[in-house]
């Protein structure tokens, strides 16, 4: 039996009231088999002044049914809208820029996933110290899980420090994982509705790109559920890894740089002066003759995290991969 026959949870404590609001906002679809532990490790958080927004973008199963039971318990802590049902994406995005969405913070949720207790705590503990005209992200490493919730791994640590640089060639954290300010979603806002990659690629290249601040916590904040249904899995084992190979040979690697580097063409106005630079040299590279490819490329300052994927990146351009 779901818990959603518990007592109501509308109410909140006098001491919730005066923390830092954070939307929660979570897109489903097809999400019944792990929705209710995923709200329940909502219910958990030791941060208690959160508001639930769900987008769900077409459930043909229970999804819906679920959400209804946890409305009955949340009431206005829990509001549930149509998504554009333009992929995961668009999804998020479209609450991301949602005028009528406001907060102190705001939580990219996946449905499958289980956050930790403190996650929100955590989160909250480190942007409140950051300035708050200025774009801030948090993320985190995760903990990988299996269908049952049982821990299997953690994601790879980061080499090196976030960076517009980076961001360019790399998503180094998982939506699922961020929480960002209000200054980040007035950027997001602010640049459109450019079709992109994914929502948390685009965060970390607008956040690097904007002169924001961004942590990279080294804790797991959630268990990252790996299984079939999955859209992005980990990328730590060496089927994954194979798998990044063969996009990046197919020329999907190189579709996803040039859908993400338009995205950026139509906001160029937002980026600082340095990133501006950074983005054209690496535009240039892209478009470069064999001889200066690989030198423009190292140039431009763009790099991945480790050392042999900055090896592969500079082959990748090298046979215009990229």
């Amino acid at each position: 039996m779901h818990a959603c026959a518990q007592p109501p949870l509308a109410e909140k404590t006098q001491a919730a009231a005066t923390e830092p609001r954070v939307a929660i906002l979570l897109a489903t679809y097809n999400g019944e088999r792990y929705l209710a532990e995923q709200l329940e490790s909502l219910l958990k958080q030791t941060h208690k002044n959160w508001v639930l927004y769900v987008s769900d973008d077409g459930s043909c199963d229970t999804t819906l049914d679920i959400l209804g039971q946890y409305q009955s318990r949340l009431q206005d802590r829990l509001h549930i809208q149509q998504g554009p049902k333009q992929g995961f994406a668009a999804n998020f995005l479209s609450m991301a820029v949602a005028d009528k969405i406001t907060a102190d913070y705001f939580a990219f949720c996946d449905q499958d996933d289980l956050w930790h207790a403190d996650k929100l705590e955590r989160a909250l503990a480190w942007l409140e110290h950051q300035p708050p005209e200025y774009p801030g992200l948090y993320c985190s490493r995760t903990r990988l899980v299996g269908s049952s919730g049982a821990p299997i791994g953690l994601s790879p640590l980061l080499c090196k420090p976030p960076s517009f640089r980076n961001a360019l060639v790399q998503s180094i954290a998982g939506g699922n994982t961020m929480v960002f300010n209000s200054a980040l979603k007035h950027l997001v806002t602010r640049a459109g509705n450019p079709t992109v990659v994914s929502h948390d690629w685009w965060l970390y290249m607008l956040t690097s790109g904007c002169k924001g601040n961004i942590l990279y916590d080294t804790k797991p904040a959630i268990g990252y559920r790996q299984h079939g249904a999955n859209l992005i899995g980990s990328n730590r084992s060496l089927k994954s890894r194979l798998k990044r190979l063969k996009n990046v040979m197919s020329g999907h690697y190189k579709q996803w740089n040039e859908i993400n580097l338009s995205a950026l063409e139509t906001c160029k106005h937002l980026l600082s002066d340095d990133s501006r630079r950074v983005l054209e040299r690496f535009a240039h590279a892209r478009r470069a003759t064999l001889l200066v490819r690989v030198f423009a490329t190292l140039r431009s300052g763009v790099h991945r995290q480790g050392f042999l994927e900055n090896l592969a990146l500079l082959a990748a351009m090298l046979f215009r991969k990229v």
